[in-house]
């Protein structure tokens, strides 16, 4: 299956937080979208790996996404090797996306950051020739996607470009609150797991702030934001926002 957007995430619900307003916006054009999570975030202080990877499955199905994989990288300890790379690989070549979305530049999580530069890097590699991999036993042929653009987290980076997603925020929140383990939801299911930084309503709260303040910055009611690791071309000045 070709896809548009392959969007992908060292955590399994780092896309939902960050980029999924967009995903549901490109879905509703018609664009084709996958996710792929890096690791299964079993070091998360909240849930097990198995409740995250059903939660996961469950916000897929939810935005509309064409499939959900998981590489089975090791969380908290991802790290820019040839192995971590050649994982990725397989998956790039086998969906072949024209645009990635990839974690953030730099962010107060380490494996972010790491997970940006190991995906950018995975790209380039996925369109090496020479670089043999294969996919449920068929080998497969080189592809580089168009672009990546990497969705901020954390912490707050300035976005060299928003997008709007204002009629998208409120299913955005729905999206995250698939990943009831993790999230503010009220349910006393697990009100007696360790409290985080994004456990309690004040980060919900946030969120909407967060794309607020986006969306702001271009004339929008809500937005997220991206970094590019290169400049982006403007084939006509008239059609920017």
């Amino acid at each position: 299956m070709k896809l548009d957007i392959l969007a992908i995430g060292v955590h399994p619900d780092d896309v939902e937080l960050s980029s999924s307003g967009t995903l549901l916006k490109h879905i509703n054009m018609g664009y084709k979208v996958g996710l792929l999570d890096l690791t299964k975030g079993e070091l998360g202080s909240r849930g097990t790996p198995e409740i995250r990877a059903k939660e996961a499955q469950n916000s897929a199905q939810l935005m509309g996404a064409k499939v959900r994989e998981n590489v089975g990288l090791k969380d908290g300890f991802i790290a820019h090797t040839e192995e971590s790379m050649r994982a990725i690989i397989p998956y790039i070549r086998a969906y072949q996306p024209d645009i990635i979305l990839a974690n953030a530049l730099s962010d107060r999580h380490p494996d972010h950051g790491r997970a940006a530069k190991i995906v950018a890097d995975a790209c380039f590699l996925a369109g090496l020739v020479k670089i043999e991999t294969s996919w449920k036993g068929v080998p497969q042929e080189k592809w580089r996607p168009k672009a990546i653009y990497h969705y901020i987290q954390d912490h707050q980076l300035h976005p060299d470009f928003v997008v709007d997603i204002s009629p998208y925020l409120e299913k955005k929140m729905e999206l995250i609150l698939t990943f009831r383990s993790q999230f503010f939801t009220g349910e006393e299911a697990y009100s007696q797991e360790p409290q985080t930084p994004i456990s309690g309503k004040d980060f919900m709260d946030f969120m909407r702030a967060k794309a607020r303040v986006f969306g702001r910055m271009a004339g929008y009611e809500y937005a997220e934001g991206f970094n590019l690791a290169r400049p982006m071309g403007i084939p006509n000045l008239l059609e920017i926002d």
